[in-house]
């Protein structure tokens, strides 16, 4: 296939726009939607020091690739990236983002957990069940990312998440009835550092294909206790609406920015007293990071 804009050979096709793009006119199509969000939400200022949480995987690899691009040419704004490590036996080869980080001239922070909080994920999936670890391990590397981030004086810590990420979290959320979540989720708490994602609204496909283009081998591994059935046949079920219906992600992205802007009863929503966050009585996040910090005390 030839690329619609110039006739060069195409890299991708875009169910959603229709377009055929070439290498240059994808990057750049890519490129502009993510400046697009920075700049909307004035995501990049004089003096930020913006860490990106590096695991290795596709997005993270594309993000701190765009991040450095894009802030070349700035010297009053500085890159670096956090790598977490879980203590998972057999995943997350550390020296892959490692590599992508110095691929790039980046300062790269490890972190991990044993060495933190004196705990592995495969300690808490034996002490646990699988069917917890995904829960206690999303939010003690949101509490190690945060913590590293404050500890450095890092002004803003950049995530990875596509629209698929974003439709999926949404869907999820409707079909579970987690209103608060749906409204509220974006709402800044006291003691964190500001998360920017400027992936929203582009596909996975289209991230995976920009690692491999600027990052060459990112981490392909997947995680031995990544078991959410519920979220599985969400976005299984997406996908498959996707196919005959192509903006169907791009609307639950849309549903989720409408509320957060028209929903104005946020002060109605009961909060963490720990953290802020919507939530009746302390967070579950909350009640984690108290018990492995126990624990590693």
């Amino acid at each position: 296939m030839q690329c619609d804009k110039c006739r060069r050979e195409a890299v991708l096709f875009q169910e959603y726009s229709g377009l055929h793009l070439c290498k240059q006119h994808f990057e750049a199509d890519f490129e502009r939607k993510a400046k697009h969000e920075i700049r909307s939400h004035r995501w990049l200022v004089s003096g930020d020091h913006i860490a990106v949480a590096l695991s290795g995987d596709a997005n993270s690899s594309a993000l701190l690739c765009f991040l450095k691009k894009l802030t070349s040419s700035r010297r009053d704004i500085r890159i670096s990236a956090i790598s977490i490590d879980e203590g998972i036996t057999g995943y997350r080869n550390m020296g892959i983002a490692e590599g992508i980080a110095g691929l790039s001239g980046t300062e790269c922070i490890r972190v991990s957990f044993p060495e933190r909080l004196g705990i592995t994920v495969d300690e808490i999936a034996h002490q646990k069940g699988i069917a917890l670890t995904c829960t206690y391990c999303r939010v003690i590397r949101n509490y190690l990312l945060n913590k590293t981030a404050i500890e450095l004086g890092i002004t803003k810590l950049a995530l990875g998440d596509d629209l698929d990420d974003v439709a999926a979290s949404v869907m999820k959320n409707i079909l579970q009835g987690n209103s608060e979540i749906l409204i509220h989720s974006d709402r800044t708490s006291t003691g964190k550092i500001p998360m920017i994602r400027p992936f929203f609204t582009i596909p996975k496909k289209e991230m995976a294909l920009y690692a491999t283009l600027h990052a060459g081998g990112y981490d392909k591994s997947r995680c031995p206790y990544n078991n959410k059935p519920f979220e599985k046949d969400v976005r299984e079920m997406l996908d498959e609406f996707t196919i005959r219906h192509p903006a169907t992600k791009y609307a639950l992205m849309n549903l989720k920015k409408n509320l957060n802007s028209t929903c104005t009863g946020a002060d109605m929503v009961p909060s963490c007293q720990e953290c802020g966050e919507p939530s009746y009585g302390i967070c579950v996040s909350c009640r984690i990071i108290d018990e492995v910090t126990a624990h590693g005390s």
